[in-house]
């Protein structure tokens, strides 16, 4: 019985080393590369001196998880071609927070409102607005985007689209200089022109 039991052991260490394997249960286990459920039909009884026929498999064929359902929720699809190089997008990010720090601090110069101060750092765009709150600019190069944080619209991660030629929130289509100009215009009452 013992020899038995090593041998499966083996069996199922090959098992794990070729086919993805992954616990689920101690009498289950889901081979992904094959997308099989495979169960025991009876345990093994270690203190059976009686000499029993080998374990029979039951194989389910059918794909365990639909793929391609649309029933689930969250943003569009990343389109992985579309996917900017890093010195590519470092090259857009700085410009875009550049332009946007030299037009906001002409805009600062002209509405006159309390607490209001810019400052770029270490990649980080920050508007403080005294009151009304503050806006965080900043790159995330690891996924190429533009994060924000705005007291109006809370966060938001912006990625190039080359299309429209500008930073989109994939979730609602948003252009970031348009949503900084809308919340800006509601906040300070005076128009800004961004784009």
């Amino acid at each position: 019985m013992a020899s038995k039991l090593q041998l499966c052991v083996r069996r199922l260490s090959t098992l794990r080393k070729h086919c993805c394997f992954t616990s689920s249960s101690s009498s289950s286990f889901l081979v992904r590369s094959r997308s099989l459920l495979i169960q025991p039909s009876r345990t093994i009884n270690h203190h059976s001196s009686i000499h029993s026929p080998p374990l029979s498999r039951t194989f389910y064929s059918s794909p365990l998880l639909n793929i391609n359902s649309t029933d689930t929720e969250g943003p569009a699809a990343i389109d992985y071609h579309s996917l900017l190089q890093e010195d590519e997008f470092h090259s857009l990010a700085d410009s875009t927070i550049h332009d946007l720090q030299e037009k906001l601090e002409e805009y600062g110069d002209a509405v006159q409102i309390d607490g209001f101060d810019i400052d770029y750092g270490n990649e980080v765009l920050t508007l403080k607005l005294g009151d009304l709150g503050t806006y965080v600019l900043n790159k995330q190069s690891p996924n190429r985007q533009l994060w924000l944080s705005s007291p109006v619209s809370g966060p938001s991660r912006f990625d190039w689209d080359r299309n429209a030629q500008a930073w989109v929130y994939r979730r609602t289509k948003a252009n970031l200089l348009k949503v900084l100009e809308s919340e800006m215009g509601q906040l300070f009452g005076e128009p800004i022109k961004l784009a």
